[in-house]
């Protein structure tokens, strides 16, 4: 509920005022969807990204991923993982994604990763674990490329676990409940290679419907986006 209270239609109609021509302004021109919108009919994008930190302002992105997400059906026709020529070495966080060196110097350019994201967004919700992170390294992308922000809707599953598990466990989450993999244990969502952009956006889109099968089940009536939206 909190994201809806703070006027998106007019933060997207602020952005797209200073936005140019381009992919940017093409995202924006398309009306988010509407907070009543149901969930068994809502379009999301699932979207995972890579980075040597969690600073936008100085850490870069070298890898996102994504899969589109429409009501309850995952579309794998639509999920794309790039790579991106990233200015910078990858260092210890190689470690944590795999990256390499030599696979970032035959990446993308960034500005064509944001492209894909953005075409890919257009209309849907962003659906992230933790989608802060997302969020504000898109943010940082499109300012740094079109010098306008892209204001978007957001379900973070992260958000939704904590929603469940509190609940359950009366305001107690187990240790690690809250991560991606935990939050997948819960369910019973089988065990994935963690920290690759696409398998982790999969991921988070399996987690969704889980989550919002069991948000559905304890409902009284059809749930919507404004009942699940940052």
């Amino acid at each position: 509920m909190g994201w809806f209270s703070k006027s998106p239609n007019a933060m997207r109609e602020k952005a797209l005022r200073g936005a140019p021509a381009g992919p940017l302004r093409d995202y924006l021109s398309v009306p988010l969807p509407d907070p009543s919108t149901p969930l068994d009919e809502l379009p999301l994008l699932a979207v995972d990204l890579e980075t040597t930190g969690l600073d936008p302002t100085r850490d870069h992105v070298l890898s996102v991923g994504f899969v589109p997400v429409d009501g309850g059906e995952i579309v794998l026709s639509g999920a794309r993982r790039v790579i991106i020529a990233a200015d910078a070495e990858v260092g210890q966080s190689a470690t944590v994604h795999g990256l390499t060196d030599d696979d970032i110097a035959a990446g993308a350019a960034l500005v064509v990763a944001i492209e894909a994201v953005l075409r890919a967004l257009r209309g849907r919700v962003l659906l992230a674990h933790f989608a802060r992170i997302e969020d504000t390294f898109l943010t940082a992308a499109c300012e740094r490329l079109w010098s306008a922000r892209m204001p978007s809707a957001r379900v973070d599953t992260l958000t939704l676990q904590h929603r469940l598990v509190a609940s359950a466990f009366t305001g107690d989450v187990p240790e690690g409940g809250l991560r991606l993999c935990g939050a997948r244990a819960h369910f019973g969502l089988p065990v994935y290679r963690a920290h690759d952009a696409l398998v982790d956006a999969l991921a988070c889109a399996e987690l969704y419907l889980a989550q919002a099968a069991e948000f559905q089940a304890a409902a009284k009536g059809p749930l919507t986006l404004a009942s699940i939206a940052e």
